[in-house]
């Protein structure tokens, strides 16, 4: 039997509440009053049928009504708070997102849009329905992280004790995937038996080196627990490896076969068919000049366009840029020192200054471009790639600490909201 598209959006990680009922009722009224918005009875009733058809869904058994009903009306409190302070910052979905999740509910579930509508009625909703409940969850999701990220503080020596722990090591490790082939040996093995099991191993290495299929030899000739499955290991982190493979595996690149190790079981041979997560990570960076115009109530587009049309003229003629950014720039941040704005990572600037940035040669000037700020000449000076992987290793352990901190300081935060806010519940009996 096909399940709600209730249980189903629960899979994808999107609380959704159940339909409201078909029959309408002659008389709302008001449950609780929350600042200066209400909860209303319908409300009330919509949420509670949602939260009973997806535990029956699931077969989990549900609390007495009574109990059920406070825990919905919290929730429900809780969400209004959170809605009035995402509308008090200006926090707006737009409708490019809500269509987004849509269609990301309508793929995980393999459903055509008509398909969608369909069950989507067979609930006892419509797409406006879904539409309207999707942008409600999405708004939570974002005023949650825009403000709890904002009360986590991580200092870099909280990420440098981070890093230095085992933890760390199993998060930030590279992943191998391996090939494992074992020669086993008898705990009391002789001297015999050992070198024999050793040119064993040599011999294996010299004949895959050669072309021969190592998960063939695996199969064949292994005594390691997955020598029926090729000697597969799959990807394994290097912090969840033996530290005898995790000490080969450095000098592998994908495609190498290891030399044999020898530990109390045996002889190993490591075959690396991929890895990733140890990449360098660099990026493009651009330092550059500018000289801003900014429009006025006297100085208008067209005009503001013109004077640094004869500017850089000035510049292609001959004369220095940066002499030029001093005596006409009104980018009073970089105007002193010849409309220099040093060297800049992607993203630091806004993307029509980033877009003209990136289209552009060294030594070139560009031709007069409005942001924002007003109307830019630009010249880019140099380029570099810079090694970030250090970078991109402690912003990684900032997030990794950060969320685990997220949800306790989301809880202190909604009970600080609750605590501030007037709170009346009129009823909670229908």
């Amino acid at each position: 039997m096909k399940k709600s598209l209730h249980q189903l959006f629960f899979a994808v990680c999107i609380a959704l509440t159940g339909p409201a009922f078909a029959e309408p009722r002659p008389l709302d009224k008001v449950v609780a009053i929350v600042d200066k918005d209400v909860i209303m009875l319908s409300e009330l009733e919509e949420r509670m049928f949602g939260v009973i058809q997806n535990a029956r869904g699931n077969k989990l058994a549900l609390p007495s009504e009574e109990v059920l009903r406070k825990q919905v009306i919290d929730h429900l409190i809780s969400e209004h708070l959170q809605l009035q302070m995402a509308r008090r910052v200006g926090l707006q979905i737009t409708d490019d997102q809500v269509n987004l999740a849509v269609d990301q509910i309508r793929r995980n579930n393999k459903l055509t849009q008509e398909q969608l509508v369909a069950q989507l009625r067979m609930d006892g909703m419509t797409l406006d329905d879904l539409r309207n409940k999707l942008r409600r969850d999405i708004t939570l999701q974002q005023i949650q992280q825009i403000v709890v990220n904002q009360r986590i503080q991580i200092s870099q020596l909280e990420i440098d004790n981070f890093l230095k722990s085992a933890d760390a090591q199993f998060w930030i490790s590279p992943e191998y995937h391996l090939g494992h082939i074992l020669i086993s040996l008898p705990q009391s093995a002789s001297t015999e038996e050992v070198d024999a099991a050793r040119r064993r191993a040599e011999d294996m290495v010299k004949r895959i080196r050669a072309g021969a299929n190592f998960a063939e030899i695996a199969i064949a000739e292994s005594d390691g627990p997955t020598a029926l499955n090729g000697g597969d290991l799959g990807w394994r982190k290097t912090s969840d490896l033996p530290s005898l493979f995790a000490d080969l595996l450095p000098a592998l690149e994908p495609g190498q076969v290891s030399e044999p190790a020898r530990s109390p079981a045996g002889f190993h041979i490591l075959m690396v068919y991929d890895k990733r997560g140890d990449e360098q990570q660099t990026e493009t960076q651009t330092k550059s000049r500018h000289i801003l115009i900014k429009t006025t109530a006297i100085l208008s587009d067209e005009e503001a366009k013109a004077k640094l049309e004869k500017l850089r003229q000035r510049v292609l003629d001959g004369e220095d840029f940066g002499a030029l950014a001093k005596e006409h720039s009104e980018d009073i941040g970089s105007m002193l020192a010849g409309g220099d704005l040093g060297w800049s990572k992607p993203g630091m600037f806004v993307p029509e200054f980033e877009r003209t940035m990136a289209q552009m040669e060294v030594g070139e000037v560009s031709q007069p471009f409005r942001t924002q700020f007003g109307w830019h000449i630009l010249q880019v000076q140099e380029r570099r790639q810079e090694n970030i992987t250090e970078e991109v290793l402690r912003e990684k352990a900032a997030r990794i600490l950060t969320s685990r901190r997220f949800e306790d300081e989301l809880q202190i935060w909604l009970r600080e909201m609750r605590d501030e806010a007037f709170v009346q519940i009129k009823t909670l009996t229908l």
